[in-house]
Formats: structure tokens, sequence, C-alpha cells
């Protein structure tokens, strides 16, 4: 063993050793316990980020600690490599998007296998290969067949920089997420997959998840947004027709004054052909998205006609208002203005009649247009219900409906169908064809995959979409000309079902393989980023019931638990240029003044020029403070990485950047070496294990060890707090070195020690434990090595000192021994000098008692 810790040469050694031995390829074995550790699939941009790091580097941490305890562990991975990115990459550059996309998956394969991942590459997915997005297409034509596809005319969000439809989750303030280019509401016909089929089930589900964090359960209910409520036919005045109306609070229905229709609803688009007025208001309106509504929010029109309020049949107006979501409940609503903030404000935009119904102080004191009440309470200004509470007008007024059969209770979802069709090239062709009399059908199963059209040397701008009018799209279908559709699928369709393919990535026979899913499903620990809660987690879900109810998967939910990891950040700066817009600066080129605390209070370029401090800022290529992970593989080590990103913050933490804390982690592994190398040499001195009559320190070290042990084994299993783990290591590291060596006793303590540390850091630095490791076991790599396991006898002390406390208040210690009972604690108590003082005359009402640690005795 070399005295100096050179983690260019080990580590490159110790990956090709894992290469040949094919050491984390794994297959169903029914005597193992099985654990799938699923990090989210990445989509092969070219470069890792430190993100990218973070993630990977939990989700192997995980895994390694796993196969410790004696678990068959998959940890696979692959590329989510269709989507936008690609295509303009590949326009740039003159190529093609599934050569920019192979050259990317084999540059960043290199980058992951250089950090040690202890990933089964048999199993790498790659999303844009016939032989794995023929299967969903296969399954979309099941759908079709079942009657959960459907393709219609729709609005949908439009990012005309990129020509293609963008979810609504997609659209962040009015913008594409990904050009930040403002979208426009556009009819178009799409695809769509009935996830609204799927939302009760999607809803009460998430209450099965114990194991998720609660942020992502509520941001995902909020998103289904499930509402119970009741649909009110109304009779429409001079008309034969009915207008349904949506409400949740029947208990308010006294204080309905108007009716609210959205400019999507039929009504108004029937009203738009014979009026001018309401025609120029919905096309300006009909199309805004709804940020653009949170801007203009409160804009309406009359539609001067009347419907009869459903208890004392007076006429109330119905209004066209821009504010009634599109496809949300009936496109109806029964305003209350007196109880609900948008109907509120609407009347008072438009100086509508505003009546309050509940009874609470604060009604007593409101005079007209001040304020909304949305409370519930007792009835007032009600008639027949005055006086009656939320729950027994509610009843009392269902009853009335009921009776009149104008009422159905509902439950309303905010979540709409997934459209899944995308505009645009790079993507899975949609298996669907239509037929000359306008009939569209599936692709037969003999006919898939459907492959893209060949581009041979670059792609185009004009190529962005696949020409309706090109041979590709011809096809024969049981004697018929049909025209294939030229729409491919959203990516999330590939993302969604991925966790399943890998469990058997080159069975042919199907989509999934019953065997291989049955063992390894349902996914026992998934990771991934946040920012992932909504749209990749929703659908994910979604997928996996589908699966289910096709009998592909026999479980209703794809993952037991689920981690999201905090962002990583980085100083920013950047200077004002010439035309005010902001020139982002590299942090290396950056000059920086600090205050004692390490403040940044100045910062300027190397020519002198003042700089702004943006602050600590996520990392990204647009803010120009993005850390190259290969440049910190090259300088300090794949292992001084993985341990700083553990280490440096909680892992749902924000985690902030530090060259200098990296440095010190880098030193901490330096030590641990040098303490390694100093037993090595003296290691042939000693023969023997001996923990025979250790003295107070020898058996306090000891006692340390094993707490240490048991902690980290606490903090990594069940809290997930690898920060603190670490941290533990770091303490007992720095107590070895201070401990002595020249007794066979001391020398026991540090070989069990070292032993037990090197395991316990193999999930955080696997390269510098493998090769370290081969010093106390030639035998058995540490790779199928078991985790350490902590021995309770020597935890706990044979004395303890003990607290003892009057009325609260510490009045003596004194050192007690573990054998002895609770009487026998008291008596000792009691009977100390001091403490007998102070009970003197006293009379003692309560004992408190916490064993072996503080006795406090309550007197009158």
């Amino acid at each position: 063993m070399e005295k100096e810790y050179l983690p260019e040469k080990i580590e490159l050694y110790v990956q090709e050793y894992w290469k040949q031995n094919k050491t984390f390829q794994v297959t169903e074995d029914p005597k193992k316990e099985k654990y799938y550790c699923l990090p989210m699939i990445p989509y092969p941009s070219g470069k890792l980020h430190m993100g990218h790091v973070r993630n990977y580097t939990i989700s192997d941490v995980i895994a390694r600690y796993q196969r410790m305890l004696g678990k068959n562990v998959l940890q696979p991975m692959g590329w989510d490599a269709f989507g936008l990115p690609a295509e303009d990459a590949a326009i740039k550059n003159n190529t093609v998007p599934s050569a920019w996309t192979d050259n990317n998956i084999k540059h960043m394969k290199k980058q992951l296998q250089s950090l040690g991942f202890s990933y089964d590459w048999s199993r790498e997915i790659t999303t844009c290969k016939p032989e794995y997005y023929q299967w969903e297409q296969w399954f979309f034509t099941k759908l079709y067949e079942k009657n959960l596809v459907y393709k219609k005319n729709s609005f949908v969000n439009w990012c005309s920089y990129d020509n293609t439809v963008l979810a609504n989750e997609q659209v962040i303030d009015g913008c594409c997420w990904r050009c930040q280019n403002k979208i426009k509401i556009k009819k178009i016909p799409q695809w769509f997959i009935k996830i609204r089929n799927y939302a009760e089930s999607l809803y009460q589900d998430l209450k099965t998840l114990n194991q998720w964090p609660e942020n992502v359960k509520n941001m995902q209910r909020n998103w289904i947004g499930r509402t119970k409520g009741f649909e009110i036919t109304l009779s429409i005045l001079n008309n034969n027709k009915k207008l349904k109306v949506f409400t949740n609070r029947l208990d308010l229905i006294m204080g309905s004054t108007f009716v609210v229709i959205s400019p999507c609803h039929k009504l108004s688009t029937d009203l738009s052909k014979k009026n001018i007025l309401i025609k120029n208001f919905l096309q300006k309106y009909k199309y805004f998205s709804k940020e653009e509504i949170e801007k203009v929010k409160y804009k309406g029109i009359n539609t001067n006609m009347f419907v009869f309020h459903p208890i004392i049949e007076k006429k109330i107006p119905v209004w066209i208002a821009n504010f009634t979501l599109q496809s949300y409940g009936t496109k109806a609503l029964l305003s209350v203005p007196g109880h609900n903030e948008n109907d509120w404000n609407f009347a008072i935009q438009y100086n509508l009649e505003v009546k309050y119904v509940i009874l609470n102080s604060e009604t007593q004191k409101l005079k007209k247009h001040t304020s909304f009440i949305d409370t519930k309470g007792i009835l007032f200004n009600s008639q027949e219900f005055n006086g009656l509470n939320f729950q027994e007008s509610t009843e009392e007024i269902k009853k009335i409906l009921f009776k009149k059969k104008i009422l159905k209770e509902k439950i309303k979802y905010k979540l709409q169908d997934w459209c899944v069709s995308r505009q645009r090239y790079w993507g899975a062709p949609i298996p669907m064809a239509k037929l000359k009399n306008g009939k569209f059908i599936p692709i037969p199963e003999d006919k898939l995959p459907v492959l893209l059209p060949d581009i041979t040397n670059s792609i185009h701008t004009s190529d962005k979409n696949i020409n309706s009018n090109s041979k590709w799209t011809k096809i024969f279908i049981d004697g018929h000309t049909a025209i294939k559709e030229t729409d491919t699928f959203d990516t999330f369709m590939e993302s969604s079902w991925y966790y399943a393919r890998y469990t058997c990535p080159h069975f042919n026979k199907g989509m999934i393989d019953p065997r291989a899913s049955k063992y390894w499903l349902p996914v026992d620990q998934y990771i991934g980023g946040i920012e992932h809660a909504i749209m990749h987690l929703m659908y994910f879900r979604f997928y996996n019931k589908l699966l289910r109810d096709f009998k592909l998967v026999n479980f209703d939910e794809p993952v037991k638990n689920l981690l999201c990891q905090g962002m990583v950040l980085s100083e920013a700066f950047y200077e004002i240029g010439d035309h005010s817009q902001r020139n982002w600066i590299h942090s290396s080129s950056v000059l920086k003044k600090r205050d004692e605390k390490g403040k940044i209070i100045r910062s300027y370029n190397t020519e002198g020029k003042e700089l702004v401090y943006a602050g600590m800022i996520k990392m990204s290529k647009s803010k120009n403070n993005g850390i190259e992970p290969e440049l910190i593989v090259r300088r300090y080590g794949a292992d001084t990485i993985r341990l700083f990103i553990m280490f440096a913050a909680p892992v749902e933490a924000s985690l902030e950047w530090n060259e200098s804390n990296l440095k010190g982690i880098h030193r901490f592994l330096k030590k641990l070496w040098i303490l390694i190398f100093q037993y090595i040499q003296i290691s042939t001195t000693h023969k023997n294990m001996n923990f025979k009559y250790l003295n107070s320190q020898q058996t306090e070290l000891r006692c340390q060890l094993h707490k240490t042990i048991k902690k980290v084994s606490d903090d990594i299993s069940r809290r997930k707090s690898f920060n603190t783990a670490i941290s533990a290591i770091i303490k007992l590291v720095n107590r070895l070195v201070k401990a002595p060596m020249e007794e066979e006793q001391d020398k026991s303590i540090l070989r069990e020690s070292l032993i037990a540390i090197i395991k316990m850091l193999y999930p955080f630095t696997p390269h510098f434990c493998f090769f370290v490791w081969k010093y106390f076991n030639k035998k058995i790599s540490i790779d199928h090595e078991k985790w350490p396991i902590y021995n309770e006898k020597i935890i706990l002390k044979k004395h303890n000192i003990l607290i003892i406390q009057i009325n609260g208040k510490k009045r003596n210690t004194i050192e007690i021994s573990n054998i002895l009972n609770k009487e026998e604690v008291f008596f000792l108590a009691q009977n100390q000098i001091v403490i007998k003082k102070y009970l003197q005359d006293k009379k003692i009402k309560k004992i408190i008692y916490i064993p072996h640690k503080i006795i406090n005795f309550v007197t009158s």
C-alpha cells in the first residue's frame, strides 16, 4: 500500500475490476429478498451537471447499503432520449437527432462510469430505440380498442417557436418551459388518453403512499383538483333549453345573484353567432392561457339572458366570464358574490348585486361592497332557511331540489385528459392511420413498430414536423390505403413505464415479462427532483394503473418510497451590458472580497470592473454558474465528490457548492488513508484480536465505535440522514487518529474500528474502500461484504452519571451501577448527604425518573 492517497490511480483500477467481473449485474433470485433502487432516467443532454451527480450519488449510496444488507439489488440506468432539445441541437450542429443523441449517450455513460455508480449496465434502455417504443405503440393500440384513447379538436397551449403543443404543466407564467417564449391558445386535432377516468383512483390512492413526501402528495391532490359539489339544472327565460351550473356550497344558494359561463361553453359559441359584441369578446378572451387570465382577471360580457333561481324562481342574469376555467365542472357556475372571492371581484367590476346570507359578527358590520365572507355559519337573509347551520341548510335545500328533479351530486376534477400528441419529428410515431372515409384505425401489430422516416445527413427547421405528404405516410391495412398519423408521442409516454421495462429489457414476447416484473416490482426506492412532482409522477402513477388493468402488472402504485433531493446552488455573478442586459460571469473569472464570516462584500473582474453578486442560486447554463463534474473528478477523485455531495446538506435540502468544504472532505480521506497505512505497517506485529483487560480509555473508544455503527445504520436506513451518518464516521476517525497504538488491545480496537469504518464508508466512497479492504481481507471483495453490526452490550456502560434534581433544579450528581433497579436508585439518591439536607422537613409528592440519567424529587 502506497503512503499517499492517489484517487486517479485506484479509481480507474477499481472501475475496470467491476466492469470485467460484472459485479452489479443481477438476475431474479427467489431465495433472496429483492430491492429495486431507481434514480430518475436522465435526458442525454451531452454532459452531466451537479444535479445529476447528486441524484445518482444518493441512489448509489442507498443501493450499495441495501446490497450490504444481503439483498438482491437492482439499480439500472438508461436514457430518456426523444424530445425537442435533440432536434434543436441537431439543426444547430447540422446533423440528425439520432446521431446527436447517440454521441451524447456515449459521453454521459463514460461520465457516469467515472463516478463509480453500481449500475447493471446489461439492462441499459434507450427510449428512442424501436425495440423500446414499439411496446408503447402496441399498448396505445390496446388502449384505443378499450375506448381509453380518442382524437378531437382541442384548445391547446401552442409554442410558435418550437411548433408544438405543451401540456398545461409545461406552461410557466404563460411561457414555454423550454424556450421561455410566450405561448398561444390554439385549436387543433389532438390525441388524448383518458386520465380523467382514473382521477378518483389517482386521488384516493395517494393515501396509501405512506413513504412519499407530503408536499409531493399535496401537489398532486391540488393538480387533480377534486371538488365534491352539486350540478343544478336551471330553466332559461323564454327558452326551452336548460343550463347546468355547478356549485360546491349549496347552503349559499339564496345568495346567488348571477350565473357565469366560460367563453368555451357551447352557449357562448351559439350566442356569438348572433351577437357581434359577444363574438368579439370570445375572439379576445377564448384563447387566453391560465396565466393570461390571471393578468386580466374579471373580464366579462352580459348575454342579456336570464335563468330562474332554483328556489325562489327569481330571474338572475347570465354573464360570460373569462375567469371560469375551461373544461372544469360544467363550464358554468352559480355565482355568490357575498361569499366567493372571484364572484365578488366580478360583481364589483360590473356593478352586479351582492347579497350576504351567512350570519356572523363580521356580517353585522359590513356595508355594501366592502368585502366577501367565505366562512361557514348560520344563515340569514335566506327566507325559510334562516337560522340553519351549514349542514342543516345543505340537507334542506338538497331535499327541495331533489324533489324538483334538478339536482345531481357530482365530483368534479381539474385534471384534464392527457394530450399525447406532439407536432415534431424526434418522437415515437403515434401508431394510428386514417382511411379515405376519415375513420381512424390502429396500425396492426404485425406492422409495428412504426419507425420514423429516415433523415440522411442533417435535419432542418422544415423537418421538425413529419411531412404529411411524404411517401412515409402511405400504408396498406387489410387491403385499404391509409395515411399514417404524423404526430409523435409526448416524451412523457416513454418515461412513464421505463421502470417496468428495466425488469426485462431484452424480453421480446411482450411489453413486460410477467415473471421478472412479479419478482422486481414495485420499485422500492425512487429518487428524483421535486420539479417532477406533478407531470412525470402523475403520468407515472397513471400508466401503472393502465398496466395493472391490462394485467401486465399486479399492484396499484409503481413506487413504495419516494425521495426528492434538493437543488445544487452555486455563487452567481453578472455585469450590466451596454443594452442593460445581464451578462453572467463564471465564478472562476471573478475576484471576490469577503468579510470575516466569509460573506461576499465585493466582486469584480480581472480588469477591476465591479460585478453584481446574485447570491447562491440554482446551477444552470443560463446563469453560467455550473461546476463541471469531470473537472472535479480529475482534481479530487470521484469518491471526494460523492462524499461531499452526501455530507454537505440533508438530501431534501438545497446544497450550496463550496470548494473549500470539498477540499476538507479530500483532506479527511487522506487522513483516513494515512491511518490505514500506519496500521498496515504495524499489523505484522498484531497477531490476535485482544479485547480483554481494557482500560477506561480503551473501553470508551470501543463503546464509541459501536455507538457509531448503531447511529450510522439508523441514519442511513430509517432516517435517510446521510450527512449526520458521515459526520459520526468523521468524529470516530478523528478520535482514532489520536488514540495510542502500542498495546495489543489498542491495535485490536484500531483494526475492529477500521474494518467497520471501511464498510460504513463503502456506499459513499466505494473505490477507496474497495482498494484498502484487500489489506484486511484478501479472500472476499468488499462488494460482497455484509454491513457491520453493533454490539449492544458494548454500548451499555457499566456505570452512568445520574443527575439528581429537587423541583427541577440540579442539586447533585452521582455515579451509579447499571444493574441497580429503580427502587435502589431512589434509595441511593435520597440518602446522599446533600440531598438529605434539601429534603429535610419536605414531603415528596412525586418522583420523575429517566433511567440512568435523571431523577427529580417534586416536593410540597
